[in-house]
């Protein structure tokens, strides 16, 4: 083994978040609440990467993300890839993709918008996908990734 190889404990079943931009990563394991998760997770930031330039990457044991999951990580991390890993075996390598419409995943940041003082449920449709930005079905207002307040 060189100097230059890291070990890090490879998962028997679970997800590989790789291509997450470094200064993301804190932000996808918020949205995916992975700070209250009892699973084993490990996280690696600043690593290099072709892609990005700096990059991140996280290994959650035995999760296995639902759409909605998938949709906030694309939100958050469009370059995003995802593993699974059955076995110690990557049985599926996807990448994420920003969905045209967003529904009840993120907060309009217009105060005066009916979703922010009525229970209805927030829509959106995506203006543009990389970088990401969404314009709310309500009030038109269109909002970027910067802006973003995932519910």
């Amino acid at each position: 083994m060189s100097k230059k190889e890291l070990i890090v404990s490879a998962i028997e079943n679970g997800t590989v978040i790789d291509h997450i931009p470094a200064k993301d990563l804190f932000n996808v394991i918020r949205i995916l609440d992975l700070e209250n998760s009892e699973n084993q997770i490990t996280f690696g930031s600043n690593l290099e990467s072709k892609k990005l330039g700096k990059k991140a990457i996280v290994k959650i044991e035995n999760k296995f993300f639902k759409q909605e999951e998938i949709n906030k990580i694309a939100l958050v991390a469009p370059e995003a890839n995802l593993n699974i890993i059955k076995d110690y075996q990557v049985v599926e390598k996807m990448k994420v993709e920003v969905p045209n419409e967003i529904n009840g995943i993120v907060k309009c940041f217009n105060p005066k918008c009916i979703t922010n003082f009525e229970k209805v449920k927030t829509k959106f449709t995506v203006a543009s996908k990389n970088p990401v930005s969404l314009k709310c079905v309500y009030c038109e207002k269109i909002t970027d990734k910067d802006h973003f307040e995932i519910i």
